[in-house]
């Protein structure tokens, strides 16, 4: 009985990290322990291990630590690339020992050993094509035809130069730190492909976060579908109501179906949770990124544009205010002036509330042009070649 708490501790312990480190900084959890878990993950035990290696080692050790720290952190590498490879190795390494056994079984057919291996072998696929693929890196030769395919809207983009690569940046572009470039359309740079994601592989980056959810929730059913088989093959229903005289009612065979299984196919269960859960974080990254697909927007642009927001919230208020006064001192100096009633001034709207900020997205076209130009990049077209190129 020890083993299946254990596993169940262990199953809780793993949500509330991967919650934590991948969810903590979003709205819903601020002020929560969860706020405060994923701050000592991303930060917290960082710093207290610098501190440590500083305290041990003396000046070398920290420098040292600087180093690999740049390198992982600041430098193109291949390190979250090899981890995702022995991620993925090792379940379907863990699924094959444990679970193929059992296929053919009551409920799976012998089919599923190999599409499980084309599922797999398609997920890597599509991790190759945007780890290697070229984002939309601009350059002196097509930087012109960029910047007619993407004009400025002279709110969030407007006319400038790249100090980095002394050319005109297109709208939409960014200079990506780590990998040296201007990318058109520029998303952001994923540490787990060691590649930026910008206009030409978006789509191959969507379709991945795609695949590798309904990987995990195959996954995670099929083992389920092996374990109800076992039960149903095994007749363990009919053993603990004939033999052990166990009421045939959900609550009572549940807590005693429930620790057979983890004491015959812990492996199973370990695998299949950790698969659920990673198919619940994928659905979420997923429709963030379907969100800014169907929007035309990226995540860049998206704190870009919750900065400008900011700002002009900010500004309207001041205008209101300064307009809110004067109109109050006014009414102060009309002498003849009759006084307002206080339930119509405990009621009246602020000037404040009044304050509406609207967000104009001069790139969002409707959600079928605006899919079809994740699907069809804008440089992949025979009409962004012929376009009249702009100077800069």
């Amino acid at each position: 009985m020890e083993v299946e708490w254990l596993l169940v501790i262990h199953g809780l312990v793993t949500l509330l990290v991967l919650i934590s480190f991948l969810c903590g900084q979003w709205p819903i959890f601020e002020g929560t322990f969860i706020q405060k878990i994923h701050f000592f993950l991303t930060f917290g035990a960082c710093d207290y291990f610098r501190r440590f290696v500083g305290a041990m080692f003396g000046q070398k050790g920290s420098n040292a630590l600087f180093c690999v720290e740049y390198y992982c952190c600041d430098r193109p590498n291949p390190t979250l690339q090899v981890i995702y490879l022995g991620i993925i190795g090792a379940i379907y390494y863990f699924i094959v020992q444990s679970s193929f056994k059992y296929i053919p079984g009551h409920y799976l057919g012998e089919v599923h050993r190999y599409i499980s291996l084309l599922a797999v072998g398609g997920g890597i696929l599509l991790f190759l094509l945007t780890s290697f693929s070229d984002p939309g890196t601009v350059n002196a030769v097509n930087v012109s035809h960029y910047l007619s395919a993407y004009p400025y809207d002279n709110i969030i983009f407007s006319e400038k130069e790249c100090p980095t690569c002394k050319i005109p940046k297109p709208a939409r572009s960014k200079h990506c730190s780590i990998c040296d470039r201007c990318v058109a359309r520029f998303d952001h740079h994923c540490g787990w492909m060691n590649n930026c994601i910008g206009e030409k592989n978006s789509r191959y980056f969507m379709a991945f976060l795609f695949w590798h959810f309904l990987l995990c929730v195959y996954g995670a059913v099929a083992i389920a579908l092996v374990l109800a088989g076992r039960l149903k093959e095994l007749r363990v229903i009919d053993i603990l109501t004939v033999y052990y005289g166990i009421e045939k009612s959900f609550s009572s065979l549940a807590p005693h179906v429930v620790v057979w299984l983890l004491d015959s196919y812990n492996t199973q269960i370990l695998i299949m949770v950790f698969l659920a859960i990673i198919s619940m974080l994928l659905a979420g990254f997923l429709a963030y990124h379907t969100k800014l697909c169907v929007t035309n927007t990226t995540t860049n642009e998206t704190f870009k544009w919750k900065e400008y927001l900011s700002w002009k919230r900010k500004v309207n208020e001041a205008k209101a205010s300064a307009a809110a006064l004067k109109a109050s001192l006014g009414e102060l100096n009309h002498e003849k002036k009759h006084p307002v009633s206080k339930w119509k001034a405990f009621f009246q709207r602020s000037p404040l509330e009044e304050v509406e900020v609207v967000k104009n997205n001069i790139y969002d076209r409707g959600v079928l042009q605006n899919v079809f130009e994740i699907v069809v990049p804008l440089s992949s077209r025979r009409s962004f070649l012929q376009r009249k190129p702009k100077s800069g």
